[in-house]
């Protein structure tokens, strides 16, 4: 969820006050981005790495 909160990664807090940018403003961009990783990764990672043999 390093996505959608500021606190998630440092770099987001050092953008957000020169920015100008608001915590709900991560939460918009962030949680839809978080979601499409998830999703690839849970399609992605049994593709690549077989869990049955």
């Amino acid at each position: 969820m390093s996505f959608a909160t500021p606190i998630g990664y440092q770099t987001n807090l050092m953008v957000m006050g020169p920015g100008g940018y608001q915590p709900r403003d991560y939460l918009r961009v962030g949680l839809p981005l978080a979601l499409v990783i998830a999703a690839a990764a849970t399609l992605l990672i049994p593709a690549v790495f077989p869990l049955v043999r």
